[in-house]
Parts: structure tokens; C-alpha cells; sequence
């Protein structure tokens, strides 16, 4: 087993509230019936590592026939991730993918140059009651890959990497870190974790990673004495050792981070891209409609219809 935190006495108490550089409470969105929390980007920080947007989708009840469809739309000089908790999407992309995704799993879809996809929950899902409850993030690409062909991989749950030992429980969804490797392709140095403490469980942060963030799904935890509840992104100044301790209540926590890009990204709509001209480049092909003649093309089973570029 790769795990050994270390923990050594006085942790956490021997850093000091100066550790987190930036706290960041996302803002709630309407998406059309349906709110979903935005961490990333933030006012005062656009990335943490790669990782350049970032949603908590949910919770959410829906009645039977209910569900989520987010329509076929483009995305350029990205990588989608896709990690559920409660509920199904069932994704459809541009390059042929069609795939089902339940708690625990992953779907990284790289779009390179330009890929469209849509996510909808599931026909059997809608068949009686469900909820949903997951994160949606985006990881800029490298400008090497802003041209590359786009690629999928799912990977089920029983492939991703886990730690279980003195009440905390890891899985490590995409990178390196506690000497284990997830998967999935990726083309930085990065770290991204579903971690659930237990009462009072205590947990280090990976001290090998440049960037590092957590986020709290639920329950809390405290960080050099101070608490922090669910909805709250910390992210923590490189090099300090940080170890978070959980309440009474445990908590449900996602880690992310790793190396910083070579530079800024523009970021417009479902774009990323190292240049404004590629952003607009993009967005001309999009409005353009022309499927399969330029850089986007419609997902196969499901092209009857497709967001329109805003404004």
C-alpha cells in the first residue's frame, strides 16, 4: 500500500491561516431549472494547477420523466471531467462515444482542436424518482494539445485507484499522488481525489503537487483552527505541509490541483484556448453550423438539435 501520511504531532496546529491563499465560495447559477455552484474560475483565481472550471452540479430531486439535458454544445483546448455521486449521464460526443456514467466512474473526453457532446440523464433513470449530485470540471490542455485530435476514455469505478485506512477513504480520479496513478491519459502534472473522513479523521494534502486545492461536498473540516462547511474551495500556498482534521459529523471532500500551465488561458463559453484568436476562430465554426466540414461536428444519436453560440 502507497499510503503513509506521516502525520506528525501538533499537525495541524504548526501552520497558520497565512497556508490558504485564496478561499473561495462559489456562486450559484441557474441552468435552466436546474443550480449548480461555480468554484472556478473565480474573481480572484482562474486555475488551480490546469483545473480551470469547476461546478458542483446538484443536489437535485427529480420526478419521474424528469431529468438533466445539457444539449450538444463545442468545446476547444479542454478536457471534460465528469465524476457523479448520486444519479447518470448518459454522454454522447462528436467522435463516436456513447456512454453511461454511474456514481464513482469517470469520463475524461479531451477535445483538442474541437469536439462537441451532450449529457442527459438516462432513460432508465427517468423511469421513477431520482436525484443527481456530482462534479463538473474542466483541465486546460497544454498548448501542445491544443491541436490534437479529441479523444474519450471512461474508466469504471473498480479501475480507479483506493486507499482505505484509519478512517479515510480515497479514490483517485485522475493523476498521481500517496504514490498511487489513476488511468486516465493526461497530459500534466496534476492531482484530482474523492476523499470521505470519518469523525475526527485527519488527512494530509500531497506536499509533491505545486498547486493544491480542496473542496468540501459535505460535512466540514478545519484547517490550522479554522472551520470550513460544505460549498467552500480552499486553496493552499505551495510548499506549506497542511493536514485537515474533520468534525464530528465527517466530511466529504475533492482534492485537485497539480503543476501550473506555462501561461494564462482565455476563457469564453465552452472555450478555453492559450489565444483570442483561436476562441474566435472557434466560435465562427460554431455559428457557422457546418457539421463535419469544420472543426465541430454533431454527436451521433443525438444531432436534432444543439445550444446556439450565445449573444
Amino acid at each position: 500500500m502507497s499510503w503513509n501520511p506521516a502525520l506528525s504531532p501538533g499537525c495541524p496546529d504548526d501552520i497558520d491561516a497565512d497556508s490558504i491563499e485564496t478561499l473561495i465560495i462559489p456562486r450559484a447559477r441557474d441552468i435552466g431549472g436546474f443550480e449548480v455552484r461555480r468554484a472556478l474560475p473565480a474573481p480572484k483565481r482562474q486555475m488551480v494547477g490546469p483545473f480551470i472550471f469547476f461546478d458542483q452540479a446538484g443536489p437535485a430531486e427529480f420526478l419521474t420523466g424528469q431529468g438533466i439535458d445539457v444539449r450538444p454544445h463545442p468545446h476547444i483546448g479542454l478536457a471534460t471531467v465528469t465524476y457523479l455521486f448520486r444519479g447518470d449521464f448518459h454522454h454522447r460526443d462528436s467522435i463516436g462515444s456513447d456512454q453511461i456514467i454511474h456514481p464513482g466512474a469517470l469520463n475524461w473526453m479531451v477535445a483538442g482542436r474541437g469536439v462537441s457532446h451532450s449529457e442527459r440523464t438516462s432513460a432508465v433513470a427517468r423511469q421513477g424518482p431520482h436525484s443527481l449530485l456530482g462534479i463538473q470540471t474542466w483541465v486546460a490542455l497544454p498548448e501542445t494539445m491544443e491541436d490534437a485530435d479529441p479523444i474519450f476514455e471512461h474508466h469504471e469505478k473498480e479501475a480507479l485507484p483506493e486507499i482505505d485506512d484509519d478512517g479515510v477513504t480515497l479514490r483517485l480520479i485522475l493523476g498521481r499522488a500517496y504514490g498511487e496513478t489513476a488511468p486516465a491519459t493526461v497530459y500534466t502534472d496534476m492531482f484530482y481525489a474523492d476523499v470521505s473522513l470519518g469523525p475526527d479523521a485527519r488527512f494530509p494534502l500531497p506536499d509533491d503537487h505545486e498547486d493544491r486545492g480542496i473542496y468540501v461536498i459535505d460535512g466540514a473540516i478545519s484547517v490550522a483552527g479554522q472551520v470550513f462547511e460544505a460549498g467552500r474551495m480552499m486553496v493552499f500556498r505551495p510548499g506549506d505541509s497542511i493536514t485537515v482534521s474533520a468534525g464530528p459529523g465527517g466530511a466529504r471532500l475533492m482534492l485537485l490541483g497539480g503543476a501550473t500551465l506555462g501561461g494564462p488561458r482565455h476563457i469564453w463559453w465552452n472555450f478555453v484556448a492559450s489565444s483570442k484568436e483561436r476562441i474566435e476562430a472557434a466560435k465562427e465554426d460554431w455559428r457557422r453550423a457546418r457539421w463535419g466540414a469544420g472543426l465541430f461536428d454533431l454527436p451521433g444519436g443525438d444531432d436534432e438539435e444543439f445550444g446556439p453560440l450565445p449573444g
